[in-house]
């Protein structure tokens, strides 16, 4: 029994770094840290992905998994997966990043923005032990409070014991 929202499965069309096919529920037992980005977005250059490269740089891999959203909402034919791979290799981003698929109703947001009701972006969402949601956030976080989120939720559990 939890107060919190569980998370969507993610509906991903192509993996970058990765040759799992990840889904929150296969990355029980991790608090995982979603950023949701466009290449095109200058809060997600200048604050998004810097962010998810320093958290997935500071916490331990066996703890805590950084997964990049590539959820593309307009200028579609500029964003593709060639454009992606070539973002990725210049901004050196090495964590899994999936291509938000594009809905087949012809509805511009895509179908993991639109499960997330994501507002736009850069968006964070953190993910406890559980696959819970335990934040949900558009636009700029501060480093400090993300740091002190991932914090907490790497210690629930921790108190009883427990070694998850």
């Amino acid at each position: 029994m939890t107060p919190y929202e569980p998370s969507p499965d993610w509906r991903i069309s192509q993996w970058f770094n990765t040759d799992e096919l990840l889904n929150p529920g296969a990355l029980r037992g991790y608090v995982v840290v979603v950023h949701a980005f466009q290449m095109l977005c200058p809060g997600c250059v200048s604050h998004g992905i810097p962010q998810a490269k320093a958290i997935h740089q500071a916490f331990p891999p066996n703890r805590v998994r950084v997964i990049g959203l590539h959820t593309v909402f307009e200028h579609h034919e500029a964003m593709g997966p060639t454009a992606l791979k070539a973002f990725i290799h210049e901004y050196r981003l090495n964590f899994p990043i999936g291509i938000d698929e594009a809905d087949p109703k012809g509805n511009p947001i895509p179908l993991t923005m639109q499960a997330y009701r994501l507002q736009g972006t850069p968006s964070l969402i953190i993910l406890d032990k559980s696959g819970d949601i335990r934040l949900h956030h558009f636009g700029r976080m501060d480093d400090l409070r993300v740091g002190a989120v991932i914090g907490q939720l790497l210690t629930e559990g921790s108190e009883s014991g427990s070694s998850t």
